[in-house]
């Protein structure tokens, strides 16, 4: 149970000996699509199961970031953050995160004193950034180039 936990808390890079290795992965496992095929795990011993897509699919995940030289570490959608583990992620400032909270930008709950903050509530508001961050863009070009500045 250790390593399970530790495997979902601590970042995980690939080696420069595992690089050639995981390209090839990638590639492996970027020629079919998750549904169109049974992907088989073979273990040490002979025996194989059938992966299910959910799994295949974090595996190509898993396995592209590494290619791309990322760290990469596994979290379940319920963990809750502090507001420093929050910032760092969204690579922010704590006191940014905390103005977040008091404005009501962003779901949080305290636990005795401590703001905690759900995982899947600062993925939602980061896509929100994101998608206002790109909407911003689309009508800053779109009135760059009707002013023919574009």
């Amino acid at each position: 149970m250790d390593s399970i936990l530790k495997l979902e808390r601590e970042p995980i890079l690939a080696s420069e000996s595992e690089a050639h290795a995981i390209q090839k992965l990638e590639v492996a496992l970027s020629q079919h699509a998750p549904n169109t095929a049974t992907v088989r795990l073979i273990g040490p011993n002979g025996d194989s199961l059938d992966l299910p897509v959910s799994v295949y699919t974090l595996l190509r995940h898993l396995v592209h970031d590494l290619a791309q030289g990322h760290a990469v570490t596994i979290m379940p959608i319920e963990t809750e953050l502090t507001t420093q583990q929050a910032a760092d992620l969204l690579n922010v400032s704590r006191p940014f995160i905390v103005k977040l909270l008091e404005s009501g930008e962003m779901p949080f709950h305290t636990v005795g004193t401590h703001r905690r903050i759900y995982l899947h509530d600062l993925l939602e508001y980061r896509k929100r950034r994101s998608e206002n961050r790109r909407q911003y863009f689309a009508r800053a070009a779109q009135e760059a180039q009707n002013m023919g500045l574009y």
